[in-house]
């Protein structure tokens, strides 16, 4: 072989290998976590859309994308999405933390949404918690929610009006496309759904009956969603405010995603707002030290009470005026957490690994 052909060779050769690195490295698996709406609470502020949070997993080659998994749905979560580039068809599945309506509001107008756009395709899980009776008597119900999702469109006539224009939509409209799958929280963390590399465990937590917190497992990281968790003791002597059983989920997770009230509301602080209120949520120094604990890399603050700028919370007031992104950072680096915090804005993200 003379040295023309030798070297053609080794050119083709390194070219192969350059090849298969490069679709080595192309196919390396991410994650994102994206805050679909940071408000808190039932108010309205700043057009601030209500809570949840897109989690998005895949590889370089389909930029993160090949897997969607909605946690709650609150008002304008459709909108939210549709600037990420995720429409309601693209969902795997949608999962509720708990039933409050800031929560849920969106989850209408996602399966409306299906139902007009994508009717063929597969029924979207929705996954949450089985019904739970309150000490009271009444009983928190995702399923119901979800089999009577579309009854204000079935009783204004949209859903009989749209189906005489396109019969290939399911004729008991949008409840015909979820698919809920209910399981019973527990104190210790058990597998709810799992698709392919992904694997998500929810775990009991407290804020009302029924209320549940998930963990989101991919070979590129995970993340933990608390919703609106809080202490199983709803009121002082305490060690913290925050959940135990969310602090047992989020044992080396990655990124953990959380609700959050500032201490300025405290009932000792003047703010006028009933000590139950803010005793079931999570103040932000409290994650910042659970943050700490459970070694997290990232804090992504969230459904924040009260919003940044606001000069009131709903019709209580905010002692000492608006705060300020740098307030929550503060509050939480007093918790002792030293890693990334993300202080809840619509669209904040997160990506595993960073670019």
């Amino acid at each position: 072989m003379d040295m023309r052909r030798i070297s053609i060779v080794i050119a083709l050769a390194c070219g192969v290998w350059l090849t298969a690195a490069v679709t080595t490295a192309a196919a390396a698996p991410c994650l994102v976590v994206t805050l679909t709406g940071a408000g808190g609470g039932p108010p309205n502020f700043g057009g601030l859309a209500g809570p949840g949070t897109l989690v998005r997993y895949g590889d370089d080659s389909d930029n993160c994308g090949a897997m969607r998994l909605q946690f709650d749905a609150g008002r304008a979560t459709s909108i939210r999405l549709s600037q990420v580039g995720v429409s309601p068809g693209q969902l795997n599945a949608i999962f509720f933390t708990h039933m409050h309506s800031d929560h849920a509001d969106g989850f209408a107008d996602i399966m409306q949404l299906r139902w007009h756009f994508n009717p063929k395709g597969p029924k979207l899980d929705v996954v949450c918690s089985a019904d739970a009776v309150s000490p009271v008597g009444f009983t928190i119900s995702c399923s119901r929610l979800a089999a009577h999702i579309a009854d204000a469109y079935l009783q204004s006539g949209e859903i009989a009006q749209r189906l005489s224009e396109d019969k290939s939509r399911p004729p008991g409209g949008p409840a015909e496309l979820a698919r809920v799958v209910a399981f019973e929280p527990k104190n210790e963390p058990q597998v709810v759904w799992s698709s392919g590399d992904v694997k998500v465990s929810a775990i009991r937590s407290a804020h009302m009956p029924g209320h549940a917190s998930y963990r989101v497992d991919t070979p590129a990281g995970s993340v933990v969603i608390g919703g609106d968790a809080g202490n199983d003791a709803f009121a002082p002597p305490r060690a913290s405010s925050t959940s135990e059983q969310v602090e047992k989920l989020a044992m080396g997770a990655d990124v953990i995603v959380h609700s959050t009230i500032h201490p300025v509301m405290a009932p000792d602080k003047g703010s006028g707002m009933p000590p139950p209120f803010y005793f079931r949520q999570s103040t932000a120094s409290d994650l910042g030290a659970m943050a700490k604990r459970a070694g997290a890399k990232h804090l992504m603050l969230t459904h924040l009470i009260p919003p940044i700028g606001a000069e009131r919370q709903g019709p209580w007031k905010i002692p000492g005026g608006p705060l300020t992104e740098a307030d929550y950072r503060k509050a939480a680096e007093t918790g002792g957490f030293t890693g990334n915090i993300v202080v809840g804005t619509d669209l904040a993200s997160v990506r595993l690994p960073a670019k």
